[in-house]
């Protein structure tokens, strides 16, 4: 298994679903007001794989503009907000997204880290690494409020992982 020290300069990929402009702002914002600085190196995103190998990117590519070029964009909703013990989150439902991961997840069997073996959880994590005090006190003040909303996924993005911020290796849009 490579990792960000490997000579070859092969990273792990992480694969995220894309937020519509509107939704992403609103949730970066969001991360960046709670999220301790020092700490928040990528954007708000949804994982939908955290560690994959790198050789797998042109195959990956390919099931993902099949998955994408010319479909719909599956229907998303923030369904509530979730604890994530030192940190607070949106809980994300789509079956339409969740069947997508299914299915790349069947493809790639066998090459997958555990994380990403086990159930998929998703969500958008808006505070981590914090104190359980101020992860309550978020998750309180963003319960008082919430309502369900619809959530645009306008794509699915695959990343460099580097030991920091997210290396862009390439974006797919649904129609």
């Amino acid at each position: 298994m490579t990792g960000p020290d490997d000579p070859s300069g092969a990273a792990p990929v992480i694969v995220t679903a894309l937020f519509g402009q509107q939704d992403f702002a609103w949730l970066d914002g969001l991360r960046r007001a709670h999220f301790p600085p020092e700490r928040n190196q990528v954007p708000a995103h949804i994982t939908l794989f955290h560690h994959l190998p790198p050789a797998i990117m042109p195959e990956l590519r390919q099931r993902l503009n099949a998955e994408t070029r010319g479909q719909h964009a599956p229907r998303a909703w923030i369904a509530g907000v979730v604890t994530l013990g030192r940190g607070t989150a949106f809980r994300i439902e789509s079956p339409d997204l969740a069947a997508l991961r299914d299915r790349l997840a069947d493809a790639f069997t066998g090459m997958l880290v555990p994380q990403d073996q086990a159930g998929w959880r998703p969500h958008v994590t808006i505070q981590n690494k914090v104190e359980p005090h101020q992860a309550r006190a978020l998750r309180a003040e963003m319960e008082a409020g919430f309502r369900v909303r619809p959530l645009a996924i306008t794509g699915i993005g695959c990343w460099a992982y580097r030991d920091g911020p997210w290396e862009a290796l390439s974006r797919h849009m649904f129609a």
